[in-house]
């Protein structure tokens, strides 16, 4: 067994019984949901049918990034216990969340000198942030130390590539991602843009295409342009979707087909409801192992 602790924040969008499963360890976001706070729990206080239900029926929501104490009380327990801790945070490029990480590991330092506490910004979000932790568990259970690790992650975190699109583009007016005329016009039109996540761990439009139907299709051209060995992909896929399982799973069926060794290497899970405040009902993520997201 690792002398040390894998530790990511609820926003890997990965359920509980997966990342149970691989012995990862969550530190929880917070969101409103019109007016009550909650704790990110991946779905067990608030299902994630009823929370997109409830953004369609008109009801705001809000997210908060955990505090610098709340990361300590996150990691105390592990420490005290002789564990070392590796932490990816969610994407300094959309939260702050690695800032609140690394005043908590100042401070953890100081009172557990013995102890080797290392923070990582992620530069990725939702299960683009979970197939890294994947992977890192994978290295871990193979032999990689801490300090392994947290090299491999930081050479090698820009290969996850990150493609979305919504077929709604209200939430992405409302967190700036999209401007409000764009977004009216978009949303007239039926324009369901594609984004990814650049380099910087920032969300940014990179095409405008009309219908759905033909944004699924340039996001499979894409994923054929970008994964490791195009065609030949053989490695693990992941699909985040906003309460609509039914397109994310046609996107698995047009990666399956274009891309046949990835057949039984597709996992598809629910955007959860830090994530999900943003994006809004409607939206599917693909993420995958490719060349580096350089702009």
């Amino acid at each position: 067994m690792a002398d040390f602790i894998l530790s990511c924040c609820s926003t890997a969008d990965l359920t509980a019984e997966q990342l149970d499963a691989r012995d990862i360890k969550v530190m929880p976001f917070h969101f409103t949901l019109g007016d009550t706070q909650y704790l990110d729990d991946l779905g067990k206080t608030i299902g994630y049918e009823e929370f997109y239900s409830r953004m369609e029926q008109g009801e705001m929501t809000m997210t908060s990034q955990p505090n610098a104490e709340e990361y300590i009380e996150h990691a105390e327990p592990y420490l005290k216990a002789g564990k070392d801790i590796l932490h990816l945070t969610l994407s300094s490029g959309i939260s702050g969340a690695l800032n609140s990480a690394t005043i908590a590991a100042g401070r953890l330092r100081e009172m557990y000198p013995e102890r080797k506490i290392i923070v990582v910004d992620s530069l990725s979000a939702s299960s683009g942030y979970g197939l890294l932790m994947d992977k890192l568990a994978d290295l871990r259970d193979e032999g990689m130390s801490i300090d392994e690790l947290a090299v491999w992650a930081e050479e090698n975190k820009l290969r996850v590539n990150h493609w979305l699109f919504s077929t709604d583009l209200t939430y992405f007016v409302r967190g700036g991602r999209v401007s409000p005329v764009s977004g009216f016009v978009g949303n007239a039109l039926r324009i369901c843009p594609l984004l990814n996540v650049d380099f910087e761990g920032k969300l940014i439009p990179r095409e405008k295409i009309r219908s759905k139907k033909k944004t699924m299709k340039r996001t499979v051209e894409v994923m054929l342009e970008r994964a490791d060995g195009g065609a030949a992909y053989d490695g693990k896929v992941f699909i985040a979707n906003a309460a609509c399982p039914e397109d994310a799973e046609q996107l698995a069926q047009l990666i399956t087909k274009a891309m046949p060794k990835t057949k039984g290497k597709i996992t598809i899970n629910s955007i959860g409801t830090t994530i999900g405040s943003h994006t809004g009902p409607g939206t599917v993520a693909l993420f995958f192992w490719g060349k580096k997201r350089e702009d």
